[in-house]
């Protein structure tokens, strides 16, 4: 079984999930495990929960999975 996705997008057990990124101390939902740019290696791609501007980090840095619900934040 392949672990990459279109895109070059990578399979992660936490996407969709809350999670804390210990480099930065913020938490935010796990969009994706992908390139940025001409980066060799994957980053993860995090969202704050609320809403806001997206960042990157190592994808070695999260922990603290929480699973999200429908009802967490809206989907409009």
């Amino acid at each position: 079984m392949s672990t990459a996705r279109s895109l070059l997008h990578r399979e992660h057990p936490w996407i969709g999930q809350e999670v804390e990124d210990t480099a930065t101390g913020r938490r935010g939902i796990l969009r994706a495990v992908a390139p940025d740019g001409d980066r060799p290696r994957p980053v993860a791609w995090l969202l704050p929960a609320g809403g806001g501007m997206e960042w990157t980090t190592d994808p070695s840095t999260l922990v603290h999975p929480v699973p999200t619900s429908p009802g967490t934040r809206s989907t409009s």
